[in-house]
């Protein structure tokens, strides 16, 4: 995606903005957050918790019927923590090392002279460009619309990606990249010889009993919707595209998961549980390095909400944030066990108000915000 595009999701900031007053007891602080959302312009939302399933707004802007709490949907960056944990598993078992390059195992794929690390790519410290240059990806917002069923092949994005020189001398800085992820997602493959999607179902998916949770690669169709995915990518009077059906193999690694609610809660419980990892490795992937507003791990996020002003109690959360064309996913575990996922249905073209708002039912999961409107802190989760 182009920088310059994406930025109006990656700049909008987290604030705990006034929400309509409800009688004590009549309506849940997540529903109302939600519903707040929707009258901000998001078409519809979804959450999904321990002790609740909240839909608002439509699914379909073309016909009436609420979102379904229990449908899929594309959960886009959030797949990076499912690779994360299939590089982790592989390396419990001592066919990689964390700390060995990336050109140990894929001799030739990347241009540089610079060792990178297995680590370094997982954490957003091996300086590779973020993402494809504009002449070979969107560069406009039609040209999500009309690019939709484009096919890259596993090394596609990698290799145009990579015409870039590297952001920063591996090592020395943080910068959000999907390449990376795709690089890792080669790395699953060479090390298993399988397809990445069959090293999901066969290590996480399958074990977990997660059947809304797949990487469907080349097949543009969801199946069992949450809710369709809309962007804004026309000028008025034209509204809004659905962008529901799309071929996402160019982020095969970085961000081509389908999965539900339910499925990502499924996962993170197990995954910061202790059940996908043994204790050292999950402990690695939980040391982290600040990464602008928040820390990252080993393709984990790290948000302290007391320290970022929005809760008042100390409460540290752990998950992901993830932004493809339509489908906006935050998932996150407290350390108590607390798990909340959700999706809003317009990403990249919602109005600033929308985007600040669309965040507040994962913060109420965890607390009652405590900042008075107009308060605000940078947002906890970049774009994809």
């Amino acid at each position: 995606m182009r920088r310059s595009f994406v930025a109006i999701a990656c700049a909008a900031l987290l604030s705990v903005t006034a929400l309509p007053a409800t009688a004590a007891g009549k309506t849940d602080p997540r529903q109302t957050a939600m519903d707040a959302a929707v009258a901000a312009g998001i078409p519809g939302m979804v959450a999904v918790a321990d002790d609740f399933r909240g839909v608002s707004g439509v699914a379909n802007i073309e016909r009436p019927g609420k979102p379904n709490a229990s449908g899929r949907w594309r959960v886009a960056s959030v797949s990076k923590v499912f690779v994360a944990t299939l590089v982790l598993q592989l390396a419990a078992e001592n066919r990689v090392g964390l700390d060995e390059p990336i050109q140990r195992s894929l001799p030739g794929l990347l241009p540089y002279p610079e060792p990178i690390t297995v680590r370094q790519l997982l954490q957003h410290t091996s300086g590779l460009p973020r993402d494809l240059l504009p002449e070979d990806s969107w560069a406009t917002g039609p040209e999500i619309d009309t690019e939709r069923f484009e096919h890259f092949d596993s090394d596609d994005q990698i290799r145009l990606s990579t015409k870039q020189p590297l952001q920063f001398k591996p090592g020395t800085g943080w910068a959000y990249s999907n390449t990376g992820y795709n690089v890792l997602g080669l790395l699953v493959e060479k090390l298993t010889r399988k397809p990445l999607e069959r090293v999901l179902a066969e290590r996480i998916t399958r074990p977990l009993h997660l059947r809304d949770t797949s990487l469907p690669r080349d097949f543009p169709f969801l199946i069992g919707p949450a809710a369709r995915g809309y962007e804004q990518l026309y000028d008025a009077p034209r509204g809004l595209t659905d962008v529901t059906t799309y071929n996402y193999s160019r982020y095969f690694g970085a961000g081509g998961v389908v999965s539900s609610g339910a499925d990502l809660n499924r996962f993170f419980e197990a995954l910061l549980g202790g059940r996908l990892l043994p204790a050292d490795l999950l402990s690695q992937m939980k040391k982290t390095v600040p990464a602008g507003g928040m820390e990252y791990g080993l393709g984990l996020m790290k948000l302290n909400l007391k320290s970022a002003g929005i809760c008042a109690e100390d409460i540290t959360i752990w998950g992901h944030g993830g932004d493809l064309p339509g489908f906006n996913t935050l998932s996150f575990r407290d350390e108590a066990g607390k798990n909340i996922s959700t999706l809003a249905t317009v990403d990249l073209t919602a109005s600033p108000d929308a985007a600040l708002k669309r965040q507040l039912p994962m913060i109420n999961e965890f607390c009652a915000p405590v900042l008075p409107a107009r308060a605000a802190a940078q947002a906890p989760v970049p774009s994809l």
